[in-house]
């Protein structure tokens, strides 16, 4: 007897529709990869162009409130003025206030420092001052915060500090020069950094520091990154701007950089 062929049936899929399902996946992935890349672009460039146009206007917007002198013009030698004039610390966040200059961080780098350490201040206006904190020239700590990579990235070099270097912060009475000291790598819960002496809750403080705050490693947040200074001497505005910083005082003066 002769036997029959059973009809054999095939369990794989047509393979148009197999090559159809990787193509489907394969798009899918590469318009992942734009967006991500495009995300990427927005928060290392975009946000720094924004950040930095906003700076600049809240800096121009300061330098019209400003009792310059006609010419500001650097001052001839170092002179005992006295006492430090301090402001009064300011009754609401989003007051710009002062303008920070660092020479080691680049000639012509300036930013502004605004009361406050909201995303709304940091993300557009430079450097937030920690609002429970002393005004500049003030016996206490003056502390500020500031992005190190994205938007307008005002502390990016901070790591590059070296004892001894300059830290001149600008207000409507003068100019406070700060030296550096030294920088301390902690978690961010460690508030104590931003006592009236540094790390020392329970000390009453004599000095005027200046404490300069950010995330660490420079593109994470894992930790923070602390740099110290203490107040070296003050001049009134009238004086003229240390010789330093007198080119880029002059530039912001003449509204622009």
């Amino acid at each position: 007897m002769q036997r029959r062929r059973g009809r054999r049936t095939s369990s794989r899929r047509p393979a148009g529709k197999g090559r159809m399902v990787v193509q489907v996946i394969g798009e899918l992935l590469i318009t992942l990869g734009i967006i991500l890349a495009l995300f990427v672009a927005w928060q290392l460039w975009w946000t720094n162009l924004e950040s930095n146009q906003a700076q600049q206007e809240a800096i121009d917007g300061l330098f019209e409130d400003f009792d310059l002198p006609a010419a500001p013009a650097p001052a001839a030698s170092p002179q005992d003025y006295g006492e430090p004039v301090v402001m009064e610390p300011m009754s609401a966040e989003g007051t710009t206030f002062a303008v920070v200059y660092v020479p080691r961080f680049g000639e012509q780098y300036s930013t502004p420092v605004t009361s406050g350490v909201g995303t709304a201040v940091l993300d557009t206006l430079g450097l937030g001052h920690y609002p429970a904190t002393a005004m500049p020239g003030a016996v206490g700590n003056f502390a500020v915060a500031g992005h190190r990579q994205t938007h307008g990235k005002a502390l990016d070099p901070i790591h590059t500090l070296v004892p001894g270097d300059h830290i001149y912060v600008q207000t409507a009475d003068g100019y406070y020069d700060y030296v550096y000291r030294n920088t301390q790598i902690v978690l961010p819960d460690r508030v104590d950094v931003l006592a009236a002496v540094p790390t020392e809750p329970a000390a009453v403080p004599s000095e005027r520091f200046l404490t300069l705050t950010s995330c660490n490693p420079r593109f994470g947040s894992q930790e923070r990154i602390i740099a110290y200074a203490l107040m070296d001497s003050w001049q009134p505005l009238s004086a003229g701007p240390p010789a330093a910083i007198a080119d880029v005082v002059a530039a912001n003066a003449s509204g622009g950089r």
